[in-house]
């Protein structure tokens, strides 16, 4: 199951009458963050998300994990602690209730592993699995950190390889090694609360997580509430296992056409980008990682404390682009 295309979804939720009648509403939808932030008081503020798809994965314990892991990084990535969850199910009347039950499993231990409690749920009659999680969680309102906070000089660092998208769909058709494979599932179940801490204690300035609008999609959402032009550097982009030669066989999801209409013109590639290497970047991902944009002298200590953590490029003054690949 594919997100709505991007950019539909903005022009709808442009039309959406303004809800400025809150002043503790920190941070809503107009930013494309990665969730709300609703302040209770001066000390503590309430951090929403939802997120839910088709299965990702064979087993269906293992679609559960990621599931809840794919819900949790988008409070990790506003620098929030995720507290409570409840489930969405879609489920078939007449399908195996072991096998929901073994989804569900999966996604509960994932989420009590971060002592997350499932709370409850809400379940409907549908032909095709969908699930995931509501996820609540408190962050200081002093200390969100927004996409919006990117600066001129900051360093940009990805804490997780890009491809998930591609190898999904060739597992689906039986064309992905099992090294790609493997790797894809390790990148998904991994939760980014060790690189969210990380990234809280150095003070980072901006963050957001990569999900089905891709690298460059989500780049481009950051740099753009930031009004910065981002320069990412296409040999340090780390890529999963197989991933351009998979590209190559045409194992694309319908995301890449998305997310390239989301972008538009607003990204400059350098002539030697070669093709697989632009669907690579607008791939969609699942539980991907974090991009996180902060002063050059903080950057070695996320290289050192955050496995896989990698600079992938820089943040400067605004240009004629939002994001130039070279």
């Amino acid at each position: 199951m594919a997100k709505l295309a991007p950019r539909d979804l903005a022009q709808v939720l442009s039309k959406l009458p303004n809800q400025n009648f809150s002043p503790d509403v920190l941070v809503g939808y107009e930013t494309s963050d990665d969730a709300g932030v609703f302040r209770l008081n001066a000390e503590i503020a309430l951090v929403q998300t939802v997120d839910f798809f088709t299965p990702i994965a064979d087993e269906p314990e293992i679609y559960g994990k990621i599931a809840a892991v794919n819900s949790l990084n988008d409070i990790y990535a506003m620098g929030g602690i995720p507290i409570s969850a409840l489930s969405i199910v879609c489920y078939p009347q007449k399908g195996d209730w072991d096998i929901l039950g073994e989804i569900l499993s999966g996604g509960q231990k994932a989420l009590n592993e971060e002592n997350v409690v499932v709370l409850g749920g809400h379940s409907v009659d549908d032909s095709e699995i969908k699930f995931g999680y509501a996820i609540t969680g408190t962050v200081d309102p002093k200390r969100v950190i927004k996409n919006s906070g990117a600066k001129p000089g900051d360093m940009l660092i990805l804490t997780k390889a890009i491809g998930t998208g591609v190898i999904s769909t060739a597992i689906k058709f039986d064309k992905a090694s099992e090294a790609s494979k493997n790797a894809a599932l390790k990148t998904m179940t991994t939760s980014a609360r060790e690189a969210s801490k990380v990234m809280q204690k150095v003070k980072a300035n901006g963050c957001t997580d990569i999900t089905g609008f891709g690298l460059l999609g989500h780049a481009f959402e950051m740099a753009k509430a930031s009004n910065v032009t981002f320069k990412l550097y296409s040999d340090k982009i780390p890529l999963l296992p197989d991933v351009l030669n998979l590209i190559e066989k045409k194992m694309l999801t319908r995301g890449d056409k998305n997310n390239r209409e989301y972008v538009g013109e607003t990204v400059k590639f350098k002539k030697f980008i070669t093709g697989e290497m632009q669907s690579a970047l607008f791939d969609p991902q699942t539980a991907g990682g974090l991009l996180i944009s902060l002063e050059e002298e903080k950057a070695e200590r996320v290289l050192k404390e955050v496995e896989d953590a990698v600079i992938i490029g820089r943040v400067e003054s605004y240009k004629n682009n939002l994001i130039e690949v070279e």
